[in-house]
């Protein structure tokens, strides 16, 4: 069973982000592993900060819950943990540069992909297959780049330099990557040929995951660890899926309802009739009552598209159009004119 990850950072639904960095740090102090900690605890936390840890995906997860990132998802990794620091803080905390923490200053950059769904895809859920140019692990120096790697002089191997400056106001410090290192705090001698150095390549990769029930237009699914892989074993980004929903011809979308326009004649309108009408997944025939006025509602239930939390399927809702023609024969007007005379068409 999924565990709550506002309970595990023992933190309320309605703390700010600054109150939930403040808890993963606390906690992460207390059972780092390097400190004679509970491992088990420490990845727990990571894996709570990896779920509402950012305002984003802090508002996919109150949305969605757990199912929020797809399929695929792989475990948290120490790596991932170590990224929630940023780029100094956990120098700030333990007082010394881990190995975790150099892999994850290189982690690597998002994908960002649209794919575009129908109604029945929405509907029902679906499988897609994508082809990725993406960057992955170089096989040939197993992702490190090439031999004999030393350490950076320039900056003694933090990968970063300390830049003082004297201003009216005091001294400013920046930190700015090292341009010798390219802040990775080692420098490779013997470079592999294949990746230059990077311990990257670009490959095309196939990939497939599940579109979940009810998903929405522009809604965001987050695949953790399927992006770039990061310089030099760094560690990976993530594969970032936009959903774009392609418009159907005859059906609107109105969240989880369906609507429709259904066009009669006045005579079907007065007499009543059985006509096809299309939904998403078949045709059904509906009755058209005697006397049903231009702009009634009538709702088909459950055939509307499933909320993307409970599952519950919204209704499809067919609008009347009654349709008057504009031009008559002269032995439609004859009988137009007779109608007129009955005490049903007397306004």
């Amino acid at each position: 069973m999924d565990k709550d990850p506002y309970k595990i950072l023992g933190v309320s639904k309605n703390s700010t982000q600054e109150d939930i960095k403040k808890a993963f740090r606390s906690g992460a102090i207390k059972y780092h592993p390097d400190k004679g900690g509970d491992e088990e605890k420490f990845k727990e936390l990571g894996s709570a900060m990896d779920l509402i840890g950012t305002k984003e995906k802090r508002e996919q997860y109150d949305r969605y819950g757990h199912d929020q990132k797809g399929q695929g998802r792989e475990p948290m990794s120490m790596d991932d943990i170590f990224s929630h620091f940023g780029d100094r803080g956990f120098n700030d905390i333990f007082g010394h540069r881990s190995q975790h923490h150099n892999l994850n200053k290189n982690k690597g950059t998002n994908l960002r992909i649209k794919v575009s769904v129908t109604l029945k895809d929405i509907l029902v859920g679906c499988q897609k297959k994508i082809k990725l140019n993406k960057f992955v692990k170089c096989n040939i120096c197993s992702g490190n780049g090439g031999t004999n790697e030393i350490t950076c002089l320039n900056c003694n191997g933090r990968g970063h330099l300390i830049n003082i400056k004297n201003t009216i106001m005091g001294q400013i410090r920046q930190t700015i990557t090292c341009f010798t290192c390219d802040g990775m705090g080692q420098i490779i001698k013997n470079k592999c040929k294949d990746c230059s150095g990077e311990g990257i390549i670009k490959k095309e990769e196939y990939f497939s995951f599940e579109i979940p029930k009810g998903v929405e237009d522009g809604m965001q699914l987050n695949i953790s660890g399927y992006g770039n892989i990061g310089r030099r074993n760094g560690s990976p980004g993530d594969l970032l899926i936009i959903i774009e929903e392609i418009e159907d011809s005859y059906l609107i979308r109105d969240r989880n309802n369906i609507l429709y326009d259904l066009n009669i004649n006045m005579i079907n309108a007065c007499l009543g009739t059985e006509i096809e009408v299309p939904t998403i997944l078949n045709n059904v025939k509906i009755t058209i009552k005697p006397g049903t006025q231009s702009g009634e509602l009538l709702r088909l239930k459950g055939k509307g598209l499933p909320d993307i939390n409970y599952g519950q399927l919204g209704d499809q809702l067919i609008k009347i159009n009654i349709i008057i023609p504009k031009e008559l024969t002269s032995e439609e007007k004859e009988l137009l004119e007779k109608l007129k005379l009955s005490k049903n068409f007397i306004s």
